[in-house]
């Protein structure tokens, strides 16, 4: 059976506030009722005293004055009272004075112990509807002689108790009202902020992202809603990176497409060629070699692929040792000098004999070539400096050109894989990037280096990398 949060709420807040009204009315009941029979048993005591007090000073001819005065003002506040011995024997009584008769054992024994005796209501003990009664002793130099009984009827402190229970029972009725409002106000408060966090909830469900509620610090509920916020800021996040990612992909595809069908076309064509007597004799050494040459092209660019993922994953293993600087640094002019003469283009090395590099060898080369490649291919008729330096407790490498340089823009987009940096003109030589960038940067990383590029438009390019020592390294 469902029961909803609404009335949970709403029952729960009149429940408690039910039985705290109840507890506290019948609290508060008891304790004036008490308050008003003590009260009434202070007056008959004081009356007492005054009594055996007056009666000690007075002569016996002005006893029976006395006794008149008291029986007068007691009887107009509807009391009365009684004289007794230490026998128990009435011998003063006035005009409706009780019987000392009707005490019991018990109270009579407190009495002679020099007690006095109060009794708050007694139905029925004096002949009447009920009483409340007093009894005073008489001791003079330590000995009883008697004592005043004095009663008066609790009918009016009935009614003062009932008129105030009436009061009282108004008084909770009136509150009660209020409190109902009052907790069908707050519960349908709290039931709509829950609500408003279900339908947002269910919003979520439906693939809504973008779906917010209001928050604060107030309570759990606040917090709650602070939560879901942040949890719906989390799976949005989620979801751009994803559809990110799969964007990527298909761009990826895209790309690898495009690589592999300009040398597969070549080589498909050549083959057709050969297979049909198309290219003439003097041609055909040129088309084999072609075939070969793309075929290369292919490997190497499923190679980078796959090196590209391993990288990625992690699944490499460098073999870190210190390596001198300038040595790598004219390896790589050595072996890319013919390429970039084909250009015109000048390798400097700027490096002391004494800098050392703590890296894997054939990874560092690899690093150094692609950008150094990288740096040939958008130069002619330039310059092309590799330097070398030592800088707090790192080794810093620079691979700078003088070439065409690279868009503000596009700078942080040349580490992803097959960027080109000018979409129209994805088959001249410039603009492809390839996988080559890609890689140096995961290698960079595993190194736990940094690399960085500045770069204009028509002022060059300067790509600076920067590895820790041995001791940086081991502090990391």
């Amino acid at each position: 059976m469902k029961f909803k949060y609404f009335y949970q709420q709403f029952f729960s807040h009149i429940s408690i506030i039910i039985v705290a009204f109840l507890l506290l009315s019948l609290l508060f009941a008891h304790y004036v009722e008490n308050l008003i029979y003590e009260n009434k048993s202070e007056e008959l005591i004081s009356y007492g005293k005054a009594i055996i007090s007056d009666l000690k000073e007075a002569s016996p001819l002005d006893s029976d004055n006395v006794l008149n005065q008291y029986s007068n003002v007691l009887a107009a506040r509807k009391m009365s009272f009684s004289m007794f011995d230490q026998d128990g024997q009435l011998y003063l009584v006035n005009k409706h004075g009780p019987a000392i008769k009707n005490l019991r054992q018990n109270e009579w024994d407190q009495i002679t112990k020099g007690k006095t005796l109060i009794v708050q209501s007694d139905y029925k003990r004096f002949g009447q509807e009920g009483v409340t009664f007093v009894v005073l002793p008489y001791i003079e130099n330590g000995r009883f002689f008697g004592g005043v009984l004095l009663t008066s009827p609790i009918s009016g402190s009935s009614k003062m108790i009932q008129q105030l229970n009436k009061y009282l029972l108004y008084t909770i009725l009136i509150a009660f009202g209020v409190s109902f409002l009052q907790s069908l106000f707050l519960s349908r408060i709290h039931v709509h902020r829950i609500k408003r966090l279900s339908e947002a909830t269910s919003q979520v469900s439906q693939g809504n992202y973008h779906v917010k509620v209001n928050t604060s610090n107030f309570d759990e509920i606040g917090e709650l809603a602070n939560d879901f916020n942040h949890m719906v800021n989390k799976i949005n996040e989620s979801m751009l990176e994803i559809e990110s990612l799969e964007n990527r992909r298909r761009q990826f595809m895209a790309d690898v497409s495009h690589e592999m069908r300009t040398p597969l076309t070549t080589i498909s064509g050549v083959i057709e060629g050969l297979k049909n007597d198309m290219i003439p004799e003097d041609d055909k050494e040129r088309g084999i070699n072609l075939v070969s040459q793309e075929a290369k092209r292919l490997i190497r660019l499923v190679n980078e692929n796959l090196d590209y993922e391993k990288i990625r994953s992690n699944q490499i293993q460098l073999y870190k040792e210190d390596i001198q600087l300038l040595e790598v640094l004219e390896i790589i002019q050595e072996q890319l000098s013919i390429l970039a003469e084909e250009k015109n283009n000048h390798i400097i090395v700027e490096a002391a004999p004494d800098i050392m590099v703590l890296a894997d060898y054939d990874r560092l080369i690899q690093i150094l070539i692609n950008i150094t490649k990288n740096s040939i291919q958008f130069t002619s008729g330039g310059t092309i400096w590799l330097r070398g330096r030592k800088e707090d407790h790192a080794t810093i490498i620079e691979v700078e050109d003088t070439g065409m340089g690279i868009d503000s823009n596009e700078i942080e987009n040349i580490w992803r894989r097959f960027y080109k940096a000018d979409l129209s003109r994805t088959s001249t030589s410039y603009g492809e990037f390839g996988l080559g960038l890609s890689i140096v940067k995961q290698l960079v990383l595993l190194h736990h280096g940094e690399i960085d590029v500045t770069s204009e438009e028509g002022q060059g390019t300067k790509f600076t990398i920067r590895l820790m020592n041995g001791f940086e390294e081991a502090a990391d």
